[in-house]
């Protein structure tokens, strides 16, 4: 067998060992469902500032035999943010998605999972966050950055009333998590929520205790400084909660950071971010780009990264697939003959997309 013969038997053979070791579930399986929930609790209990995400969409999953024979999942989600914070105790399943109305924010992720203990565990992921600016309406609620001066005198306003009505403590501001303005008659009208903390004060300066035994509190204000109304919910301290999938999330606890200088950590960002990634090239399984369309690369017979032939189950992903009609045989040998050739028609074949899954909200 000649040199270019062997190369292409063996990248044949490379391709096809691809090919045999890597499945495309559907993403409404249950077993892609296990997978994207999981990727979820674990994405909330990474996330320490801002809001917990719920699943809207499995956007892709496959699942790689690898050389080990242990199988990795990499699933691709949708997720989008809510209205309880990450120090809220509430289980993500029983918070409310916020409305694009209300600017949703969106976090797009690819994660390696693999099974441990029975389990899946997340080994890799990235992701990015994004605001959808889809459905917005004049005169709706606008965000504004975190750091948004007028909007911060309102906040401190209202902790002020708040404070005013509670009894033997006062509380100070360790976070705000989004502040947004609407324009209405009279002027613009100011939405904001964010954490407070028992405090210790001297000489009416409030610094937020960080210990462990503390009373801590989510509040929400709407109005201006002068006119508002502000309510809050206390929590104290708890013990380690466990979400779905038996999940541990975060608690009140001395390892939350607060924003107390600036109350941002970048100027102008309007909402707090998903961590955006955690060893993404660790597994091999992920792309440079985090992008809904990357190929995910196998591990071949060489030990190398093989890529992925393009197959008609990856292709069936596509609603837009063209499918054949009818067939049509016609003899070229030579003869002139102009006889209109016999078509054998064939039924249309309707194909289900494997992916991407259901949306649970919009």
């Amino acid at each position: 067998m000649n040199p270019l013969s062997l190369t292409v038997v063996v990248v044949l053979l490379a391709v096809g060992y691809a090919q045999l070791n890597i499945l495309h579930p559907e993403c409404d399986s249950p077993e892609a469902e296990e997978a994207a929930l999981a990727a979820q609790d674990y994405l909330n209990a990474q996330h320490s500032h801002g809001y917990k995400y719920a699943l809207n969409r499995i956007e892709d999953i496959k699942i790689v035999t690898q050389p080990d024979g242990d199988n990795a999942y990499v699933v691709e989600v949708d997720l989008l943010e809510t209205d309880c914070h990450v120090l809220d105790p509430t289980p993500v399943a029983n918070c409310t998605v916020r409305p694009k109305v209300l600017t949703a924010v969106e976090g797009d992720c690819d994660v390696v999972l693999k099974r441990v203990g029975g389990k899946l565990t997340v080994k890799a992921f990235k992701c990015k966050t994004e605001e959808s600016t889809e459905d917005l309406c004049v005169g709706c609620p606008i965000l504004l950055p975190l750091n948004h001066t007028t909007a911060l005198e309102f906040v401190r306003a209202s902790l002020a009333t708040f404070n005013n009505f509670t009894v033997n403590t006062t509380y100070a501001l360790l976070e705000v998590g989004r502040m947004s303005t609407q324009i209405v008659s009279g002027g613009p009208r100011y939405f904001a929520e964010y954490v407070v903390a028992e405090a210790n004060c001297t000489n009416d300066v409030c610094a937020p205790l960080t210990d462990g035994i503390v009373t801590r509190g989510i509040c929400s204000a709407k109005g201006v400084s002068a006119a508002h109304t502000v309510n809050c919910k206390t929590f104290p301290v708890m013990p380690p909660l466990q979400d779905a999938n038996s999940t541990a999330v975060p608690s009140w606890s001395p390892a939350f950071h607060a924003h107390t200088v600036g109350l941002s950590r970048k100027h102008g960002l309007r909402h707090h971010k998903l961590t955006s990634h955690h060893d993404p090239h660790v597994t091999g399984l992920l792309s440079v780009s985090s992008e809904s369309d990357e190929v995910v690369p196998v591990v071949a017979l060489n030990g190398t990264a093989a890529p992925v032939a393009s197959t008609l189950a990856a292709d069936t992903s596509s609603a837009s697939v063209e499918l054949p009609v009818g067939m049509v045989k016609r003899d070229v040998s030579g003869s002139a003959d102009t006889t209109v050739p016999n078509v054998v028609a064939t039924e249309p074949v309707l194909l289900i997309p494997r992916c991407p899954g259901r949306v649970r909200f919009f």
